[in-house]
Protein backbone atom coordinates (compact mmCIF):
# COMPACT_ATOMS: atom_id res chain seq x y z
CA UNK A 1 0.00 0.00 0.00
CA UNK A 2 1.28 3.48 -0.82
CA UNK A 3 0.26 6.68 0.92
CA UNK A 4 0.94 10.25 -0.25
CA UNK A 5 3.99 12.32 0.48
CA UNK A 6 4.40 14.85 3.25
CA UNK A 7 1.47 17.21 3.40
CA UNK A 8 2.53 20.40 1.60
CA UNK A 9 1.59 23.80 2.92
CA UNK A 10 1.75 26.43 0.25
CA UNK A 11 -0.95 26.52 -2.44
CA UNK A 12 1.70 27.64 -4.91
CA UNK A 13 3.36 24.26 -4.54
CA UNK A 14 0.33 22.23 -5.59
CA UNK A 15 1.40 22.04 -9.23
CA UNK A 16 4.71 20.50 -8.16
CA UNK A 17 3.05 17.57 -6.39
CA UNK A 18 3.03 14.11 -7.97
CA UNK A 19 -0.34 13.17 -9.45
CA UNK A 20 -2.75 11.84 -6.82
CA UNK A 21 -1.03 13.35 -3.77
CA UNK A 22 -3.32 15.24 -1.42
CA UNK A 23 -1.97 18.57 -0.18
CA UNK A 24 -2.93 20.06 3.16
CA UNK A 25 -1.46 22.86 5.22
CA UNK A 26 -1.20 21.54 8.78
CA UNK A 27 0.20 24.91 9.81
CA UNK A 28 -3.15 26.51 8.96
CA UNK A 29 -4.92 25.03 12.00
CA UNK A 30 -5.91 27.65 14.57
CA UNK A 31 -3.74 27.69 17.74
CA UNK A 32 -5.18 26.87 21.13
CA UNK A 33 -3.39 29.86 22.65
CA UNK A 34 -3.53 32.57 19.94
CA UNK A 35 -2.23 35.34 22.22
CA UNK A 36 1.06 33.55 22.91
CA UNK A 37 4.13 34.38 20.85
CA UNK A 38 7.27 32.29 20.25
CA UNK A 39 10.47 33.41 21.95
CA UNK A 40 12.41 33.33 18.67
CA UNK A 41 11.81 32.90 14.97
CA UNK A 42 11.17 29.30 13.93
CA UNK A 43 10.24 28.09 17.42
CA UNK A 44 6.86 26.90 16.11
CA UNK A 45 5.15 26.26 12.74
CA UNK A 46 8.30 25.63 10.75
CA UNK A 47 7.93 25.59 6.95
CA UNK A 48 6.45 22.38 5.56
CA UNK A 49 9.03 20.22 3.77
CA UNK A 50 8.09 19.47 0.14
CA UNK A 51 10.23 16.34 -0.21
CA UNK A 52 8.07 14.42 -2.69
CA UNK A 53 8.64 11.08 -0.97
CA UNK A 54 5.96 8.43 -1.07
CA UNK A 55 6.02 5.55 1.38
CA UNK A 56 5.21 1.88 0.92
CA UNK A 57 3.73 0.13 3.95
CA UNK A 58 4.25 -3.51 4.87
CA UNK A 59 2.47 -4.87 7.94
CA UNK A 60 4.95 -7.20 9.64
CA UNK A 61 2.42 -8.31 12.24
CA UNK A 62 -0.86 -7.08 13.68
CA UNK A 63 -3.27 -8.15 16.40
CA UNK A 64 -1.10 -6.48 19.05
CA UNK A 65 -2.81 -5.16 22.18
CA UNK A 66 -1.90 -1.46 22.33
CA UNK A 67 1.82 -1.92 21.54
CA UNK A 68 4.03 0.69 23.19
CA UNK A 69 7.75 0.06 22.65
CA UNK A 70 10.05 -1.94 20.39
CA UNK A 71 13.71 -2.66 19.76
CA UNK A 72 15.42 -4.78 17.13
CA UNK A 73 17.35 -7.94 17.95
CA UNK A 74 20.58 -9.02 16.20
CA UNK A 75 18.70 -11.69 14.21
CA UNK A 76 16.45 -9.06 12.63
CA UNK A 77 13.45 -9.77 14.82
CA UNK A 78 11.88 -7.37 17.27
CA UNK A 79 10.96 -7.25 20.94
CA UNK A 80 7.60 -5.50 21.28
CA UNK A 81 5.73 -4.53 24.44
CA UNK A 82 1.95 -4.44 24.84
CA UNK A 83 0.58 -1.98 27.34
CA UNK A 84 -1.65 -4.64 28.92
CA UNK A 85 1.49 -6.36 30.25
CA UNK A 86 2.89 -8.67 27.56
CA UNK A 87 6.26 -8.62 25.85
CA UNK A 88 6.50 -10.60 22.60
CA UNK A 89 9.03 -11.59 19.99
CA UNK A 90 8.25 -10.74 16.39
CA UNK A 91 10.46 -12.62 13.94
CA UNK A 92 11.91 -10.90 10.89
CA UNK A 93 9.24 -12.74 8.89
CA UNK A 94 6.45 -11.52 11.19
CA UNK A 95 5.79 -14.58 13.35
CA UNK A 96 4.39 -13.47 16.71
CA UNK A 97 5.42 -15.34 19.84
CA UNK A 98 3.39 -16.14 22.92
CA UNK A 99 3.88 -13.66 25.78
CA UNK A 100 7.32 -13.92 27.38
CA UNK A 101 7.18 -15.30 30.93
CA UNK A 102 8.81 -13.80 33.99
CA UNK A 103 7.91 -10.12 33.74
CA UNK A 104 6.77 -8.22 36.85
CA UNK A 105 3.15 -7.21 37.36
CA UNK A 106 2.02 -3.93 35.80
CA UNK A 107 -0.78 -1.49 36.61
CA UNK A 108 -2.45 -1.31 33.19
CA UNK A 109 -5.17 1.21 33.97
CA UNK A 110 -5.57 3.95 31.33
CA UNK A 111 -2.04 5.07 30.28
CA UNK A 112 -0.25 2.58 32.50
CA UNK A 113 1.16 -0.85 31.72
CA UNK A 114 4.22 -2.33 30.06
CA UNK A 115 5.96 0.53 28.28
CA UNK A 116 9.37 0.90 26.62
CA UNK A 117 11.93 -1.85 25.89
CA UNK A 118 15.65 -1.60 25.12
CA UNK A 119 18.20 -4.14 23.92
CA UNK A 120 21.88 -3.60 24.66
CA UNK A 121 24.53 -3.61 21.93
CA UNK A 122 25.99 -6.74 23.54
CA UNK A 123 22.70 -8.66 23.53
CA UNK A 124 24.12 -11.46 21.38
CA UNK A 125 26.56 -12.26 24.20
CA UNK A 126 24.57 -11.28 27.30
CA UNK A 127 20.85 -11.66 26.34
CA UNK A 128 20.19 -8.63 28.59
CA UNK A 129 17.06 -6.50 28.11
CA UNK A 130 15.70 -3.41 29.89
CA UNK A 131 12.06 -2.31 30.06
CA UNK A 132 9.90 0.27 31.81
CA UNK A 133 6.46 -0.18 33.30
CA UNK A 134 3.90 1.29 35.66
CA UNK A 135 4.64 -0.52 38.89
CA UNK A 136 1.77 -1.13 41.35
CA UNK A 137 2.72 -0.08 44.88
CA UNK A 138 -0.48 -1.01 46.73
CA UNK A 139 -3.57 0.96 47.80
CA UNK A 140 -4.05 2.26 44.25
CA UNK A 141 -0.59 3.85 44.15
CA UNK A 142 1.80 3.29 41.27
CA UNK A 143 4.84 4.82 39.59
CA UNK A 144 7.23 4.40 36.69
CA UNK A 145 9.82 1.67 37.21
CA UNK A 146 12.61 0.13 35.14
CA UNK A 147 13.61 -3.54 35.22
CA UNK A 148 16.30 -5.61 33.56
CA UNK A 149 16.57 -9.32 32.88
CA UNK A 150 18.03 -12.00 30.66
CA UNK A 151 15.98 -13.36 27.78
CA UNK A 152 16.21 -17.14 27.57
CA UNK A 153 17.82 -18.67 24.48
CA UNK A 154 14.44 -19.89 23.25
CA UNK A 155 12.88 -16.44 23.81
CA UNK A 156 10.18 -17.86 26.06
CA UNK A 157 11.10 -16.35 29.43
CA UNK A 158 12.90 -13.50 31.16
CA UNK A 159 15.21 -14.64 33.97
CA UNK A 160 17.31 -12.93 36.65
CA UNK A 161 14.84 -10.05 36.67
CA UNK A 162 15.57 -7.09 38.91
CA UNK A 163 13.99 -3.65 39.27
CA UNK A 164 16.75 -1.05 38.95
CA UNK A 165 14.75 2.19 39.20
CA UNK A 166 11.56 3.16 41.05
CA UNK A 167 10.10 6.62 40.63
CA UNK A 168 9.33 8.38 43.92
CA UNK A 169 6.85 9.28 45.15
CA UNK A 170 4.22 6.86 43.93
CA UNK A 171 0.80 8.38 43.24
CA UNK A 172 -2.82 7.34 42.85
CA UNK A 173 -2.98 8.26 39.17
CA UNK A 174 -3.27 6.31 35.93
CA UNK A 175 -1.69 9.04 33.79
CA UNK A 176 1.65 10.48 32.65
CA UNK A 177 4.32 7.84 33.16
CA UNK A 178 6.73 9.22 30.55
CA UNK A 179 8.98 6.21 30.17
CA UNK A 180 11.38 6.21 27.22
CA UNK A 181 14.73 4.48 27.69
CA UNK A 182 17.93 5.59 25.91
CA UNK A 183 21.58 4.60 26.38
CA UNK A 184 24.13 7.39 26.10
CA UNK A 185 27.61 6.99 24.67
CA UNK A 186 29.07 6.43 28.15
CA UNK A 187 26.78 3.46 28.74
CA UNK A 188 24.49 5.27 31.18
CA UNK A 189 20.73 4.83 30.86
CA UNK A 190 18.41 7.81 30.43
CA UNK A 191 14.88 7.27 31.78
CA UNK A 192 12.16 9.84 31.10
CA UNK A 193 9.30 10.24 33.58
CA UNK A 194 5.96 12.01 33.74
CA UNK A 195 4.49 14.14 36.52
CA UNK A 196 1.33 12.04 36.92
CA UNK A 197 -0.97 14.69 35.41
CA UNK A 198 -3.07 15.65 38.42
CA UNK A 199 -2.86 19.25 39.75
CA UNK A 200 -1.07 18.27 42.98
CA UNK A 201 1.70 15.99 41.66
CA UNK A 202 2.35 18.14 38.60
CA UNK A 203 3.86 20.76 40.92
CA UNK A 204 6.55 18.22 41.83
CA UNK A 205 8.13 18.63 38.41
CA UNK A 206 9.83 21.62 40.04
CA UNK A 207 10.77 19.66 43.19
CA UNK A 208 14.20 18.09 42.69
CA UNK A 209 13.73 15.88 45.76
CA UNK A 210 11.31 13.80 43.62
CA UNK A 211 11.51 11.88 40.35
CA UNK A 212 8.29 13.32 38.90
CA UNK A 213 8.62 15.25 35.62
CA UNK A 214 12.33 14.55 35.23
CA UNK A 215 14.94 13.12 32.92
CA UNK A 216 16.74 10.51 35.01
CA UNK A 217 20.22 9.13 34.27
CA UNK A 218 21.23 5.89 35.97
CA UNK A 219 23.74 3.08 35.82
CA UNK A 220 22.25 0.25 33.74
CA UNK A 221 22.30 -2.02 36.78
CA UNK A 222 20.90 0.61 39.16
CA UNK A 223 21.91 3.72 41.06
CA UNK A 224 22.84 7.18 39.77
CA UNK A 225 25.23 7.29 36.82
CA UNK A 226 28.67 8.84 37.14
CA UNK A 227 28.86 12.37 35.80
CA UNK A 228 25.34 13.50 36.73
CA UNK A 229 24.89 17.16 37.67
CA UNK A 230 24.98 18.22 41.30
CA UNK A 231 21.65 19.97 41.87
CA UNK A 232 21.27 21.60 45.30
CA UNK A 233 18.83 19.49 47.30
CA UNK A 234 18.35 17.23 44.29
CA UNK A 235 18.31 13.48 43.90
CA UNK A 236 21.54 12.19 42.35
CA UNK A 237 19.69 10.41 39.51
CA UNK A 238 18.28 13.66 38.08
CA UNK A 239 19.64 14.97 34.78
CA UNK A 240 17.05 17.73 34.14
CA UNK A 241 13.68 18.78 35.55
CA UNK A 242 10.54 20.78 34.91
CA UNK A 243 9.14 18.34 32.36
CA UNK A 244 5.52 17.26 31.86
CA UNK A 245 5.26 13.83 30.21
CA UNK A 246 8.19 12.72 28.02
CA UNK A 247 7.28 9.86 25.70
CA UNK A 248 9.91 10.61 23.02
CA UNK A 249 13.67 10.47 23.50
CA UNK A 250 16.70 9.71 21.32
CA UNK A 251 20.41 10.43 20.94
CA UNK A 252 21.40 12.77 18.13
CA UNK A 253 24.34 11.94 15.85
CA UNK A 254 26.59 14.03 18.11
CA UNK A 255 25.56 11.99 21.16
CA UNK A 256 23.28 14.61 22.74
CA UNK A 257 19.94 13.59 24.22
CA UNK A 258 16.82 15.10 22.67
CA UNK A 259 13.27 14.67 23.97
CA UNK A 260 9.73 15.55 23.01
CA UNK A 261 7.12 15.85 25.73
CA UNK A 262 3.37 15.99 25.79
CA UNK A 263 2.30 19.48 26.76
CA UNK A 264 -1.13 20.83 27.61
CA UNK A 265 -3.39 22.03 24.79
CA UNK A 266 -0.95 23.78 22.47
CA UNK A 267 2.23 23.01 24.37
CA UNK A 268 4.05 19.89 23.06
CA UNK A 269 7.80 20.59 23.30
CA UNK A 270 11.02 19.50 21.59
CA UNK A 271 13.94 19.92 24.00
CA UNK A 272 17.63 19.15 24.20
CA UNK A 273 17.84 18.55 27.97
CA UNK A 274 21.09 19.74 29.50
CA UNK A 275 22.35 18.64 32.90
CA UNK A 276 20.85 20.40 35.90
CA UNK A 277 18.59 22.75 33.94
CA UNK A 278 14.91 23.59 34.50
CA UNK A 279 12.48 23.24 31.58
CA UNK A 280 9.63 25.06 33.23
CA UNK A 281 6.59 22.86 33.73
CA UNK A 282 4.13 23.77 35.20
CA UNK A 283 5.31 27.32 35.96
CA UNK A 284 6.35 28.22 32.40
CA UNK A 285 4.69 26.60 29.39
CA UNK A 286 3.15 27.23 26.02
CA UNK A 287 -0.48 26.30 25.49
CA UNK A 288 -3.41 26.24 27.87
CA UNK A 289 -5.16 23.89 30.26
CA UNK A 290 -7.62 21.31 28.97
CA UNK A 291 -10.96 23.01 28.52
CA UNK A 292 -9.28 26.40 28.21
CA UNK A 293 -7.70 28.81 30.67
CA UNK A 294 -4.08 29.43 31.61
CA UNK A 295 -1.65 27.05 33.32
CA UNK A 296 -0.63 28.86 36.49
CA UNK A 297 0.10 32.48 35.62
CA UNK A 298 -0.05 31.70 31.90
CA UNK A 299 3.54 32.78 31.27
CA UNK A 300 5.75 31.37 28.50
CA UNK A 301 9.16 32.66 29.67
CA UNK A 302 11.00 33.36 32.90
CA UNK A 303 14.64 33.97 33.78
CA UNK A 304 16.40 30.74 34.73
CA UNK A 305 13.98 28.55 32.77
CA UNK A 306 14.94 26.99 29.43
CA UNK A 307 12.93 27.60 26.29
CA UNK A 308 11.94 24.62 24.14
CA UNK A 309 13.77 24.27 20.85
CA UNK A 310 10.35 23.94 19.20
CA UNK A 311 6.71 23.65 20.22
CA UNK A 312 3.43 22.65 18.61
CA UNK A 313 0.15 24.52 18.93
CA UNK A 314 -2.10 22.66 18.18
CA UNK A 315 -0.34 19.59 19.57
CA UNK A 316 0.67 16.44 17.73
CA UNK A 317 0.65 14.24 20.91
CA UNK A 318 4.20 12.89 20.39
CA UNK A 319 5.43 9.38 21.21
CA UNK A 320 8.53 7.54 20.09
CA UNK A 321 11.53 9.19 18.46
CA UNK A 322 14.65 8.40 16.46
CA UNK A 323 17.28 10.26 14.45
CA UNK A 324 17.34 8.69 11.01
CA UNK A 325 20.70 7.11 10.16
CA UNK A 326 19.91 4.59 7.42
CA UNK A 327 20.53 4.33 3.68
CA UNK A 328 17.00 3.88 2.31
CA UNK A 329 16.05 7.53 2.77
CA UNK A 330 19.20 9.55 2.03
CA UNK A 331 17.30 12.86 2.15
CA UNK A 332 16.20 12.06 5.68
CA UNK A 333 19.70 11.64 7.10
CA UNK A 334 19.87 13.07 10.67
CA UNK A 335 16.19 14.06 10.55
CA UNK A 336 14.08 13.55 13.66
CA UNK A 337 11.30 11.01 13.15
CA UNK A 338 8.57 10.72 15.74
CA UNK A 339 5.13 9.27 16.19
CA UNK A 340 2.03 11.44 16.28
CA UNK A 341 -0.72 10.00 18.45
CA UNK A 342 -3.08 12.93 18.06
CA UNK A 343 -2.34 13.70 14.40
CA UNK A 344 -2.20 9.98 13.51
CA UNK A 345 0.90 10.40 11.38
CA UNK A 346 4.65 10.02 11.16
CA UNK A 347 6.27 13.40 11.85
CA UNK A 348 9.68 14.46 10.49
CA UNK A 349 11.76 17.45 11.53
CA UNK A 350 14.83 18.86 9.79
CA UNK A 351 17.35 20.57 12.04
CA UNK A 352 20.10 23.11 11.53
CA UNK A 353 22.12 22.85 14.72
CA UNK A 354 19.55 23.38 17.46
CA UNK A 355 16.88 25.00 15.31
CA UNK A 356 14.04 23.32 13.45
CA UNK A 357 14.04 24.37 9.80
CA UNK A 358 11.19 22.25 8.45
CA UNK A 359 8.45 19.79 9.32
CA UNK A 360 6.67 17.10 7.32
CA UNK A 361 3.91 14.62 8.13
CA UNK A 362 3.34 11.28 6.44
CA UNK A 363 0.73 8.51 6.49
CA UNK A 364 -2.07 10.86 7.47
CA UNK A 365 -4.80 8.87 9.22
CA UNK A 366 -2.80 5.65 9.65
CA UNK A 367 -3.70 5.58 13.35
CA UNK A 368 -1.98 6.52 16.60
CA UNK A 369 1.74 6.12 15.97
CA UNK A 370 3.18 5.10 19.34
CA UNK A 371 6.80 4.30 18.51
CA UNK A 372 9.30 4.81 15.67
CA UNK A 373 12.62 3.09 15.00
CA UNK A 374 15.08 2.52 12.17
CA UNK A 375 15.78 -1.10 11.22
CA UNK A 376 19.25 -2.37 10.41
CA UNK A 377 18.44 -2.22 6.68
CA UNK A 378 17.45 1.46 6.89
CA UNK A 379 13.69 0.95 6.69
CA UNK A 380 11.53 2.85 9.17
CA UNK A 381 9.45 0.84 11.63
CA UNK A 382 6.35 2.16 13.38
CA UNK A 383 3.95 0.80 15.98
CA UNK A 384 0.27 1.77 15.85
CA UNK A 385 -1.42 1.99 19.24
CA UNK A 386 -4.77 0.21 19.12
CA UNK A 387 -6.43 -2.96 20.40
CA UNK A 388 -5.45 -4.34 16.97
CA UNK A 389 -2.12 -2.60 16.84
CA UNK A 390 0.49 -3.33 14.19
CA UNK A 391 4.22 -3.33 13.54
CA UNK A 392 4.63 -1.71 10.11
CA UNK A 393 7.71 -1.40 7.88
CA UNK A 394 8.06 1.72 5.73
CA UNK A 395 10.19 1.88 2.60
CA UNK A 396 10.40 4.33 -0.32
CA UNK A 397 7.70 3.70 -2.91
CA UNK A 398 9.30 5.80 -5.62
Amino acid sequence: MTRPLAQIAATSLLTALPLGCAAQDFNAAAPNAPDQRPAFEGQTRAPVIPDGIELAEETITDGLDHPWGMDQLPDGGWLVTERSGQMRLVSAEGALSAPIDGLPEVDARRQGGLLDVLVGDDFAETRRVWWSFSEPRGDGLNATAVATGLLSEDGAAMTDVSVIFQQEPAWNSAMHYGSRLVFDRDGALFVTTGERSLPEPRQLSQDVSTHLGKVIRIDPMGGPAAGNPEIPGGLPEIWSYGHRNIQSAALAPDGALWTVEHGPQGGDELNRPRPGLNYGWPVVTYGEDYGGGPIGEGITAREGVEQPVYYWDPVIAPSGMVFYDGEMFPDWQSSVLMGGLGVEALVRLELDGERVTGEARYLDGIGRVRDVDVAADGSVMILTDADNGALIRLTPAN
